[in-house]
């Protein structure tokens, strides 16, 4: 191997590092060499009068962000990172850099578009590795949840025959002679899982929207934690899970990403209890609020965020959820109570993180709320007939993933915490 120790693990004595040079500066007769690593900061320094001049030669003319090996004796300093430096007895260049298209300085401000046109040349930042260790970190930690309380990690198709949804908002593509649709959920295949005695599952993966969207919390192709289990009693057994999973999360991310939290200045405030807004009084609480949305329509952008200072301010929760949505605004698979839905979305932060809820698992309602919504029944055949056979009562959620990255880390756009993101305008890199 190039390396024996990463940064964050380097001791007192021989080592063997690698990585990019981050910093070179010359005082009188030292060079040092900031190298950095996934993991932080090395400090290699060279003085004059005692470093073999070929490899004071070959440091000195390094480009900032060339890759290079270097081994040598860890010593004992305290200005240098980990308090320790490198005098190195050997350097081996690895990959020279050309100047760099963008700047990568501490400090230094670029359009997020440039940075995302060469985005593995922006994600070499510290605070982009942050982003990231944050996101995997609550990737981990959901898992280690849902196979703690017995679920099934299940991976169901991209591809779809027909869109899983009514409305526009799908790519088509070629599939052989056929036409087909990249999903917008997960969630039908994951009800089949359930239909298939499966009981509690989840998947994890991406959705796409072919929404014409420009703002800061929406994309074309994003990634869900999506989660579905069986013999509910109704909406409020999904909702008790993804409040535990989140308040766990959450609890986890606190203690395990310290250093990253600290670099974004974020505390977390994590509630006890998630609170709960519901349908039809969220036209009342909305309208004292000065916001008049007609009973039946759907919570705008606006409103959302009206509501997360309203929970705020009254219950001290960055978190709430929404229940009962006017069933004329939700897709056909869900479990109607009149004139509502057993519909559930979780906001964070006065923006959506979750859509979920209580599925109708009876043949005959599926297909009579598939023609409420205009639907032809032998559009959604394929899916509705296993329930024919037996379901259970079931319910779910779909947790975006980059979104509550960005809340978490209070990003000014989504994209950020995406590693290479794909909207309107952007297919590459």
């Amino acid at each position: 191997m190039l390396r024996t120790h990463l940064a964050k693990d380097i001791e007192p004595g021989g080592v063997k590092v690698a990585g990019w040079v981050h910093e070179k500066r010359a005082l009188g007769g030292i060079l040092f060499i900031i190298l950095r690593d996934s993991t932080g900061l090395m400090q290699i320094i060279a003085k004059k009068d005692k470093t073999d001049p070929h490899i004071l030669k070959v440091l000195d003319g390094l480009p900032r962000e060339s890759v290079i090996s270097v081994e040598g004796k860890a010593v004992e300093s305290k200005n240098a990172p980990n308090g320790l430096e490198i005098v190195p007895s050997s350097v081996t260049v690895l990959a020279e850099a050309e100047p760099l298209p963008i700047d990568i300085s501490p400090g230094i401000k670029t359009g997020l578009d440039k940075r995302l046109d060469f985005r593995s040349v922006d994600l070499r930042k510290p605070e982009n590795h942050a982003i990231f260790k944050v996101q995997s970190t609550l990737l981990q930690e959901m898992q280690a949840f849902l196979k703690e309380n017995d679920f099934m990690q299940i991976f169901t198709p991209c591809l779809m025959g027909v869109a899983s949804e009514s409305g526009s908002e799908v790519f088509s593509v070629v599939y052989f002679d056929k036409e087909a649709f990249l999903r917008q959920d997960p969630q039908l295949h994951r009800q089949l899982a359930i239909a298939g005695g499966l009981e509690r599952v989840y998947d994890v993966g991406p959705a796409w929207r072919a929404e014409h969207s420009h703002t800061a919390r929406h994309m074309c192709e994003h990634r869900v934690m999506a989660v579905e289990t069986s013999f509910i009693d109704d909406e409020y057994d999904v909702i008790k899970l993804e409040e535990e999973l989140v308040l766990y999360t959450m609890e986890k991310l606190q203690k395990d990403c310290k250093k990253e939290l600290k670099m974004f200045n974020i505390e977390l405030d994590i509630p006890k209890k998630i609170p709960i807004l519901e349908f039809p009084a969220i036209y009342d609480i909305l309208e004292e609020l000065g916001e008049k949305l007609p009973r039946g329509e759907d919570l705008s952008g606006a409103a959302e965020k009206m509501l997360g200072e309203y929970v705020k301010k009254k219950y001290k929760s960055d978190f709430f959820f929404v229940n009962k949505f006017p069933f004329k605004v939700k897709p056909f698979y869900v479990m109607r109570d009149g004139e509502w839905a057993r519909s559930v979305d979780l906001i964070f932060k006065g923006i959506e993180m979750s859509s979920g809820g209580q599925r109708e698992h009876r043949y005959d309602k599926i297909i009579e709320q598939a023609k409420i919504k205009g639907m032809n029944p032998e559009s959604v055949k394929w899916f509705a007939d296993f329930f024919k056979w037996g379901v259970p009562t079931h319910g779910g959620f779909a947790l975006g993933i980059e979104r509550l990255t960005m809340q978490i880390l209070g990003l000014e756009n989504v994209r950020e915490a995406t590693l290479f993101p794909r909207d309107t305008e952007r297919l590459t890199p």
